[in-house]
């Protein structure tokens, strides 16, 4: 059985709205394993992005925990926190998030200076990144001069380039048309065949169903429905 990566137990997220409680995330478990896809589907407000936000280390729950190597997520002082979201973390978001004034390389190489990467060698790590998804020739281009598909993957790139084994991506194809989305996906398919662990919310269902290796579906910040889909790609 493959190294487990990811553990959330009894999760929960609770905000206070006037005299109502909004339950985010009302105690979820799941394990991400190497090499694995998980998709999170559900309507919008299920708790999607909640949790990668705590799977991420953006946000700390009302309850339960995160375990990453089988420690807790809450254990962590804030410098371990960074270290862990600087290192192990790569983050994929639908909007891109890329800096509109910087080319593709130096969004790629900007990574680099939250991991302790020196100065110097920032470049090169960036170049090779985007040679390795196709992208050697468009790296002096800046966002507003590639395709959503491009940016994209740049947004991977900046993702991959500090060498992570954890995947958060929310809606990654979510901005893009069918053939980009279906590029996207499988991507993000081989780097599971590669070792790396993804877990994706989406909106796609049927992307989910051809790519991930598991689909867990979300309502109500609750877990209502998980299928497995062992005629996808694994590592192991």
């Amino acid at each position: 059985m493959s190294e487990l990566r990811l553990r959330c137990i009894d999760l929960k997220k609770h905000y206070e709205r006037g005299p109502q409680t909004v339950r985010a995330l009302d105690g979820v478990d799941l394990d991400l394993r190497a090499g694995e896809m998980l998709a999170l589907v559900g309507s919008s407000g299920s708790g999607k992005s909640t949790l990668l936000n705590l799977a991420a280390g953006l946000d700390s729950p009302s309850g339960g925990r995160v375990e990453v190597g089988g420690r807790a997520l809450g254990s962590m002082s804030p410098r371990e926190l960074a270290a862990y979201r600087a290192e192990r973390v790569g983050m994929i978001f639908q909007s891109f998030n890329l800096i509109g004034h910087y080319s593709a390389l130096e969004n790629v190489a900007l990574a680099l200076a939250f991991n302790g990467t020196p100065r110097a060698g920032r470049g090169e790590i960036a170049a090779r990144q985007l040679a390795a998804l196709g992208l050697d020739a468009r790296a002096d281009h800046r966002p507003a001069d590639l395709s959503g598909g491009e940016q994209q993957r740049v947004a991977i790139a900046r993702a991959l380039v500090t060498g992570p084994d954890l995947l958060f991506a929310d809606e990654p194809t979510g901005n893009l048309d069918q053939e980009n989305s279906e590029q996207i996906a499988e991507l993000l398919a081989t780097l599971c065949v590669e070792g790396r662990s993804v877990l994706m919310t989406t909106h796609d269902l049927e992307l989910a169903e051809r790519y991930a290796h598991r689909i867990l579906h979300l309502s109500y910040g609750r877990i209502d429905d998980e299928r497995e889909l062992p005629k996808n790609r694994r590592s192991s």
